[in-house]
């Protein structure tokens, strides 16, 4: 337990970095940004309950907007209805038409492709049909780009939850990636295995972005946006990613067969090797979830365990440290435990499946890919 308890210091150490050192991005004049440099781009499969509000939050982004493009990949809901109908009543939305999608390629990263292709900003700015940007965010990410001399920013968002289990279960991936991944470093330091993106807001400079060929280099790839960013930086341009939950927020998922479809086939697509995965395993379960279970049980005998009890104060701690930097309610914390026994029991039934597929709106995709 002592080593499990020193492990969770130095996740503790991790959270409190990410926390006092990760610049955050906040919305601020559009001054500076000149009218039409940039380009909303938003792929759309089966986003007839999210396009409606994210166009909506696309249209008040003022004048540093040229077009708000839209790629609707084959639906087979409402969403190409409601993007001709937003298309018709507001000329900034332009319809991309849709092409059969190429052998090789995620349905994902072919959108962003057809759609970086069809526009005309000097910017381009990638966001998901589920994500909401506060006014004036276009402009505050292109002007901390170029403050930067960047050209890729990605903004990691907000996350927004409103039923039981979002609250209770949507906080863990912020948990996973902010207790492992030095933000505050990878700004300083350009190596390649430091790039970090959330393909939910994702801003290029054009032209690098056609020079280093785009999302065809990412095209079989489910976490293209973070590998993008490795690749962009491998190829010596300058890049990161900021705390970006003040200019966007995404609602990922509602309820919670939605939040385990979510999970599974982020937990398929993100360990390269079999090692990688059960190493994730044991790691999480030992520090996250063991102390928990061992305090548990000597308390129940009318004993304390030391190191148990400091383990758990520590991740309590991290809980805590995280609902107020990322805006999470304070009372879930309480049900760390009951979270992390589904994360651990998701991700042990989805390794399980490991050569399976990946099925993701209504699409199979090879588990090589």
């Amino acid at each position: 337990m002592m080593l499990i308890g020193i492990l969770a210091l130095v996740a503790l150490a991790v959270a409190v970095y990410n926390r006092c050192g990760w610049p955050v991005l906040g919305p601020g004049p559009q001054q500076g940004t000149a009218p039409g440099t940039v380009s909303i781009l938003i792929p759309a499969r089966n986003e007839s309950l999210n396009l409606t509000g994210c166009l909506r939050a696309a249209l008040a982004q003022g004048s540093a907007v040229r077009e708000i493009l839209v790629y609707d990949d084959h639906s087979t809901d409402d969403t190409a209805g409601i993007l001709r109908a937003q298309a018709a009543a507001h000329p900034l939305i332009r319809a991309v038409p849709p092409r059969p999608l190429p052998e090789g390629w995620l349905g994902k990263t072919y959108a962003c492709s057809q759609l970086a292709d069809a526009a005309a900003g000097e910017w381009l700015l990638f966001i998901d049909a589920d994500a909401r940007l506060e006014p004036g965010a276009a402009a505050t990410l292109v002007r901390a780009a170029r403050e930067r001399d960047w050209t890729l920013l990605a903004a990691w968002p907000g996350l927004e939850m409103k039923s039981f289990w979002e609250k209770v279960l949507m906080p863990l991936l912020n948990l996973v990636v902010f207790t492992s991944f030095p933000a505050p470093l990878a700004l300083r330091d350009r190596r390649p295995s430091l790039g970090l993106a959330h393909g939910a807001c994702l801003l290029v400079h054009r032209r690098e972005y056609l020079r280093l060929g785009g999302h065809g280099v990412v095209r079989r790839e489910f976490f293209e946006d973070t590998l993008l960013a490795r690749t962009w930086r491998h190829r010596g341009e300058a890049g990161g990613c900021l705390d970006g939950q003040r200019v966007m927020k995404v609602r990922m998922y509602h309820h919670f067969s939605e939040i385990w479809h979510g999970f599974a086939k982020i937990t398929r697509t993100s360990f390269r090797s079999v090692f990688s995965f059960w190493l994730f395993w044991a790691v999480h379960a030992a520090v996250f979830l063991v102390p928990f279970i061992v305090l548990a049980a000597h308390a129940a005998g009318g004993r304390l365990h030391l190191w148990a009890g400091i383990a758990c104060g520590v991740v309590l701690l991290i809980r805590l440290l995280q609902s107020l930097q990322f805006r999470y309610p304070v009372w879930a914390i309480l049900l760390h435990p009951l979270a992390e026994i589904l994360l651990l029991g998701l991700v042990l039934q989805t390794g399980l499946r490991h050569r399976q597929g990946v099925a993701w709106k209504g699409r199979v995709y090879a588990r090589s890919t």
